[in-house]
């Protein structure tokens, strides 16, 4: 054989069975993909009643029965192979798509990878058809007591291959993935009832309501009074759907919905838009809830960009862009009732408009200190800087009110060492000499081996040099060693709660709960497990203060989500973290010396005292030398 010959030997067609596990590498994912495709054909067939019901995440058992149109023997056939739908004709129809699915993917990809059953039947047919399918080799198909509708039961995916079923998730991720799929799906499709059941517990039971009131049946019933309505259109598109007030941002991202034609989308700059105008509202690292459709001409935008279709291309993004943070600004700010500047009226009133009523009471603003600038230096100018602020802040920031109050009695009513009177008595003493003696009488009564430093810091002499700590994180790493320990001993102690508190979760929170329950269990929480995705919690880990115990829990969840997206710790590491960062000492809180010193001495019985649990340094040292050289 030439060489040619055997160049050109090397390509082959490969076999449908190993093409179609290719494919289904794009196309499933995990078990959220299957439950996404499938919950597309639905509503593609026109169905107003969905059922889904789940074992395991999805693991063994994905079942999708709908109301819709059905489908003939025939079409059962078509079904599965690639690259066959219903909806498409001709290449022009990829410019004008307004289905859901339009590939002929999913099918295919679906039962090369399970073992697949569907039952179907159309309206207008007397008996429906059941055909089986596994590993993508047909198993039967025949007729079948069906109602009128479709169901696919999809169990053991990925049974045939281990590799892609061992990087699957814990169950509670994959449910929480599957969640997402179907929040999009009930979102933009209102009108439309859906049941869903996992392992023999309700979820859900939405029935066909607005979208208000669908969004309130999904998140809890706290959202329906904190949702902003939008509405807006040009030639080009309509904007319109739900915005949430600021109070509901969460620490965690998954509440951010954008639609394209009723087709869920990813878009990183519509999404960092829409961020960026509530940042004045919210906290860092904050994400608010929106749920945002976009009406465009469907020749105007490219859905076939992505393989799971998810991500989208307009025709003109710029305009699209500009559009969206212009009416997301003006819903938000005629929300949070943002006073208009007008110059006129101002100078002729000659004031200045009270910005701070124009805020809606999910903000408050405190008074401002406004300090004035200080354009030159020394001691007089320190001392005019220091009168200018108001006597309590300046007492707080300048230590007047640290000092004794018999100290200060002292000072103000009797004669000094040198029989000098006091201020009280009408002295005309120089100031300089008064605070000279106030700070010897300070040192009369208090020696300090630990000072603090904008109530962050932690400053103590060591023999040969100082070191500075930071008592946030030094506390930090002392909750978070505690409260392994105690879990690894099963000693952690709980205080119980007067009353009992009952929290109702979304339904992914309460499927985190359930897999923390365990956990939380052994570090002091007792959490008592209700139906209805309800929980109430009895008691708390003695760290936590008793004040807000939902908002303590919840919290923790939200960190615990956060971090299993960035940090590479167990369980049991997270949720410690996460308590950790909940209950330590945060940062600008005023500490007495006995409470510096527990903290030092804590840190320093801890396994690993020099860095926080994510390595963070706790403490750094300076030598006398280090010290001297700064100011040579």
């Amino acid at each position: 054989m030439s060489q040619t010959g055997e160049y050109a030997s090397l390509i082959k067609v490969l076999p449908p069975e190993v093409s179609n596990k290719i494919a289904a590498g794009e196309v499933v994912q995990r078990p959220a993909s299957v439950v996404k495709e499938l919950l597309d054909n639905a509503i593609d067939a026109g169905a107003d009643h969905i059922a889904i019901t789940l074992q395991n995440a999805g693991r063994t058992l994905i079942q999708i029965r709908d109301n819709g149109c059905g489908m003939s023997e025939a079409d059962m056939r078509l079904c599965f192979q690639r690259h066959a739908t219903s909806k498409l004709q001709s290449v022009d129809d990829l410019m004008d798509i307004r289905t859901l699915g339009f590939r002929g993917e999913a099918m295919a990809s679906i039962a090369s990878v399970s073992q697949v059953t569907v039952a179907s039947k159309r309206v207008e047919d007397e008996n429906g058809v059941e055909y089986e399918i596994r590993g993508g080799e047909e198993i039967r198909l025949e007729p079948a007591a069906t109602d009128d509708g479709t169901t696919v039961t999809v169990r053991n995916l990925f049974f045939n291959v281990p590799a892609r079923r061992a990087f699957l998730k814990t169950d509670a991720t994959e449910f929480r993935h599957i969640l997402l799929a179907i929040h999009q799906a009930a979102i933009s499709h209102p009108e439309i009832m859906f049941d869903v059941e996992a392992d023999g517990d309700v979820i859900y039971r939405l029935h066909t309501r607005d979208l208000e009131s669908r969004i309130s049946e999904l998140f809890g019933k706290s959202y329906r009074a904190s949702l902003i309505p939008v509405a807006e259109s040009t030639s080009l598109v309509r904007i319109h759907g739900l915005l949430s007030d600021p109070k509901l941002a969460k620490k965690t991202r998954g509440e951010q919905f954008l639609f394209i034609n009723n087709r869920p989308f990813l878009h990183r700059h519509l999404n960092y838009i829409i961020q960026d105008i509530y940042k004045d509202w919210i906290q860092d690292n904050q994400y608010p809830f929106y749920a945002l459709f976009f009406e465009v001409d469907p020749e105007l935008v490219d859905v076939n960009v992505h393989p799971s279709k998810q991500e989208i291309k307009f025709e003109d993004e710029r305009t699209i862009s500009t559009f969206t943070r212009s009416v997301v600004k003006k819903a938000l700010n005629d929300h949070m009732r943002v006073p208009v500047w007008d110059p006129d009226i101002n100078q002729r009133s000659g004031t200045i408009p009270d910005f701070e009523q124009g805020f809606s009471d999910s903000r408050s603003f405190g008074p401002a200190l406004r300090r004035p600038a200080i354009h030159k230096t020394g001691f007089q100018d320190f001392k005019e800087y220091r009168q200018s602020i108001p006597g309590d802040t300046a007492d707080s920031l300048y230590g007047q009110a640290n000092l004794d109050e018999h100290v200060q009695r002292d000072l103000s009513r009797h004669p000094d060492d040198s029989g000098s009177p006091g201020p009280g008595s009408g002295s005309t003493q120089p100031e300089q000499e008064l605070e000279s003696q106030a700070l010897n009488k300070t040192s009369q009564y208090r020696k300090s081996d630990f000072w603090q430093v904008h109530n962050e810091f932690i400053i103590s002499q060591t023999r040969n040099g100082m070191f500075i700590m930071d008592q946030h994180a030094a506390h930090k790493r002392i909750i978070y060693e505690k409260v392994l320990g105690e879990a690894e001993s099963g000693l952690a102690s709980t205080q119980q709660l007067l009353f009992p508190k009952t929290i109702n979760f979304s339904a992914s929170d309460f499927s985190l709960l359930k897999e923390l329950h365990p956990v939380i269990t052994r570090m002091g929480f007792n959490v008592q497990l209700l139906s209805g995705n309800s929980a109430m919690i009895l008691g708390v880990p003695s760290d936590i203060r008793l004040d807000n115990e939902q908002h303590v829990l919840e919290s923790i969840m939200e960190q615990y989500k956060r971090m299993a997206k960035t940090i590479s710790l167990s369980e049991k590491q997270r949720v410690a973290l996460a308590l950790a960062n909940r209950a330590a000492i945060p940062r600008n809180k005023k500490l007495g010396e006995p409470e510096m010193e527990a903290l030092v001495d804590q840190l320093f019985a801890c396994e690993e005292p020099f860095h926080d649990p994510l390595g963070k340094p706790t403490l750094r040292s300076l030598s006398v030398e280090e010290i001297r050289a700064m100011f040579r």
